[in-house]
């Protein structure tokens, strides 16, 4: 659909015409920058840091500073095809990447700043998000993807919980705010990857769609909210510890079968595809290790934690971010020959942060900045690979 003239088009500058450009730059960027600062911090080879707690700071930037970007980057970008209308660009993008950017700049900032202030400014991105996702969405009549509006609000909660959480004697809510967060930003890589992951297969590999159990994807689905809704609500202060064990298994098994109807196996020669896979597996395999934790094993819930933040939300970042960014700048969708390297690095990134302290708690340090250089180097090289793509206009002329 021609959804504007592009004589109307070249008069916006390129980052803003559309919201996958400057989020997914941005993102890519801080992202690579702040993993790179928090490792140099921990290795003891930088001493300036943020002046927010450096756990705090690390935690909550990666969820809401690059992880929320990446999500409303894909939503606002996603939206013009779902709807048909023009997604938002020119001032009102620019106001809403401003507010991310100053949020990320306030946080990371040596000197203390008023916390009021600091709530303020990274609390209003989200809304806003909503605000102009909200609008095509109910213009057009997109009922099906108007839970995303709510989805946003919610996130925007579990923020607003972190920033609560530095309050003397409320410390508790920085680990509950996290951990929702994440759960709900898994339980959307679900659904987005249990709706295109079928399709992307068949298309790369030109082979038959495999046919969307309904019972099997309400099941997973449900079992993935009932997680998130366990936590959010804080309900193991009342319910036995059997409760979550059984969600989280019921759901890693779920998902996994899921996963495995789609064929990983015929996807090797794609690198879009078999990251997009290999992500996807990491949400059984996080949730696989929340279970083991409440069944009593020695499994650290930051290890749980980080297969779902590093694995399945960095590499699926990765790879949507890859994939998104030619398929809508009218470039086919080949990687170039560094890319398959990138996606390598963000899975190295989770086998050294999860599977080396798992082995063993000698492996923890050097494990975590193992981690911390493999992530910085996947993000870099797609920084590399995308820059020009990004900031050029579209190859095949069209608006956009």
């Amino acid at each position: 659909m021609q959804i504007t003239d592009l004589a109307q088009e070249q008069k916006i500058p390129v980052l803003l015409r559309l919201a996958f450009r400057p989020l997914f730059l941005g993102a890519a960027f801080f992202s690579a920058l702040a993993i790179a600062w928090w490792g140099a911090i921990l290795a003891g080879w930088v001493t300036v840091k943020p002046a927010l707690p450096l756990v705090f700071w690390h935690s909550h930037e990666m969820v809401f500073g690059f992880g929320s970007a990446v999500v409303a980057g894909f939503l606002l970008t996603a939206m013009q095809n779902w709807t048909g209308l023009r997604a938002p660009h020119g001032k009102p993008l620019a106001l809403l990447v401003a507010c991310w950017l100053l949020a990320r700049l306030a946080n990371a900032a040596p000197v203390a700043m008023p916390l009021p202030m600091l709530m303020l400014i990274d609390l209003s991105f989200l809304p806003l998000a909503a605000g102009l996702l909200a609008k095509p969405l109910i213009a057009a009549r997109q009922y099906r993807n108007l839970f995303f509006i709510p989805l946003l609000l919610v996130l925007t909660i579990c923020n607003a919980l972190m920033w609560f959480g530095l309050t003397p004697g409320y410390e508790q809510l920085q680990n509950h705010g996290s951990t929702s967060a994440v759960l709900l930003i898994t339980l959307v890589m679900a659904i987005v990857g249990g709706r295109v992951l079928p399709m992307f297969t068949a298309n790369g590999t030109r082979t038959t769609r495999v046919t969307s159990l309904v019972w099997l994807d309400r099941a997973a689905l449900g079992c993935c909210w009932a997680v998130f809704g366990f936590h959010f609500f804080h309900l193991q202060s009342w319910l036995p510890t059997q409760v979550p064990f059984l969600l989280c298994t019921v759901a890693a098994t779920l998902l996994a079968v899921r996963a495995a109807r789609w064929k990983i196996w015929i996807t090797w020669r794609e690198p879009l595809l078999w990251s997009l896979h290999l992500a996807y597996w990491c949400i059984p395999a996080g949730l696989a290790l929340f279970a083991a934790r409440y069944a009593g094993f020695a499994v650290a819930q930051s290890l749980a934690l980080h297969m779902l933040t590093v694995g399945a939300m960095g590499a699926m970042i990765l790879s949507m971010m890859s994939r998104v960014s030619l398929g809508h700048t009218g470039r086919q969708l080949k990687v170039s020959r560094w890319m398959p390297l990138a996606f390598a690095a963000m899975i190295a990134a989770v086998v050294c942060r999860v599977l080396l302290p798992l082995q063993s708690t000698q492996w923890y340090q050097i494990g975590l900045l193992l981690s911390a250089v493999c992530w910085t180097v996947g993000f870099i090289l797609f920084l590399l690979c995308y820059w020009k793509i990004l900031t050029s206009p579209r190859a095949d002329g069209h608006p956009g």
